[in-house]
């Protein structure tokens, strides 16, 4: 394991993490934009609890979701065509983040994640997706940008199908413009049912080394109205 040096963003190769903790990379350094963004181009991301410096960690396997893999199920096909929902893109992505930060278990997600991540989107780097029912935030999630890939960094409900909604709409949305990836992390039963995997990380390095530099249209990322596909169209997402 790693210490990362103050003055410079650079990190150890993700090959050298430790194996137990799986993915543990490296210690120290700081939230800096520069270091963050250095960091998920790399295929690294930082985790800690909040009386902790900063770890990052680069997991082996790594949880993706790739085209063509999402699964939607009957139930939630059907209450998708009957929803009241409406889902934006970029709206307000410190009430998201906000709403992610707030578990009866605890959260990772200090004020420190909530100002460094704000900045980054800020730069047009971090996006949110929002699930509003009239003016009321009733779900959503936010993640990193590398590319053509997307880094999920964690979403909230506060009913039911509130975040999958959200990660409905914003995958087929990111789809349309060309996204190769969605980047979960470590996978859960919730994304698992989602249609979210584990793959190797060398194979997950692959991807992100082949699309981290192939930037999408600039339209991807406005402040926008997404929707949900109709259920046709979720065939070909599986």
């Amino acid at each position: 394991m790693f210490q990362l040096d103050e003055g410079s963003y650079l990190f150890p190769a993700p090959e050298y993490a430790l194996s137990d903790p799986n993915g543990l990379l490296a210690i120290g350094g700081d939230l800096a934009v520069g270091r963050l963004q250095a960091a998920y181009y790399e295929g690294i991301f930082p985790w800690f609890n909040p009386t902790e410096i900063p770890l990052w960690w680069s997991p082996d396997p790594r949880a993706v979701l790739l085209p063509a893999e999402i699964h939607i199920s009957r139930t939630t096909k059907k209450r998708m065509r009957k929803t009241p929902y409406v889902i934006t893109l970029n709206h307000d992505f410190e009430q998201v983040i906000a709403g992610c930060a707030q578990r009866q278990e605890g959260t990772w997600i200090t004020h420190q994640i909530i100002e460094s991540y704000t900045a980054l989107h800020q730069l047009g780097v971090a996006h949110s997706v929002e699930v509003w029912h009239n003016t009321k935030l009733i779900g959503g999630l936010y993640g990193v940008n590398v590319g053509k890939i997307f880094c999920g960094e964690s979403m909230f409900s506060r009913v039911s199908d509130g975040s999958k909604y959200a990660l409905i709409a914003f995958y087929h949305h990111f789809l349309r413009f060309g996204g190769k990836l969605f980047d979960c992390q470590i996978i859960n039963a919730y994304t698992a049912s989602l249609g979210v995997r584990e793959i190797p990380r060398i194979q997950f390095l692959n991807y992100l080394y082949q699309y981290r530099d192939q930037a999408l249209d600039k339209a991807c990322w406005q402040k926008q109205t997404i929707t949900l596909p109709k259920t046709e169209e979720t065939n070909h997402f599986g």
